[in-house]
């Protein structure tokens, strides 16, 4: 991990798109804070992050992807002309599967998906093996990390 000397964090806008999901908003910020940190990076202005169903998630996907297939998680690039530092949107009922087929909990696995989506945004990519390789072993480090600062979100989902 390389430190981030200097750089100004983005702001977080977070738009809650999945009525049952819940979360502490200090916490997020805690764990947006945490991550700006670790990476250097020239990224500023508003960071958006989503959080959607399935159903409309896929639809974006094949808006801006021309995939309409589920998928995890979406990364749009920073517009340093309108001022975004970029914008990642997860599929929470993606989240919710994954953690069931990969007994995980759940609020570590919607967590990783945010990861996910800022290491795109500071330069990792996943298009081929090696990269994918890499991006998994950033994320392994950035996660164990926030579970050592108990920096994690408490995500969780209304009964």
């Amino acid at each position: 991990m390389r430190a981030n000397s200097g750089c100004l964090h983005p702001t977080v806008e977070v738009a809650n798109q999945y009525p049952a999901l819940r979360y502490d908003p200090i916490k997020i910020r805690k764990f947006f804070d945490t991550i700006f940190s670790l990476y250097r990076h020239d990224l500023s202005g508003e960071l958006s992050v989503v959080f959607m169903d399935s159903a409309s998630h896929s639809k974006l996907h094949g808006k801006y992807l021309q995939d309409f297939r589920p998928t995890d998680v979406i990364t749009f690039p920073a517009d340093r002309e309108n001022e975004l530092a970029g914008e990642i949107c997860v599929s929470v009922d993606q989240a919710i599967e994954e953690s069931n087929q990969r007994n995980q909990p759940f609020e570590n696995e919607l967590s990783l998906y945010l990861v996910h989506g800022w290491l795109h945004l500071v330069g990792f990519d996943d298009l081929d093996k090696m990269d994918r390789e890499i991006m998994r072993q950033e994320e392994q480090r950035v996660m164990d990390y926030l579970k050592k600062l108990s920096a994690l979100p408490d995500f969780r989902l209304a009964q």
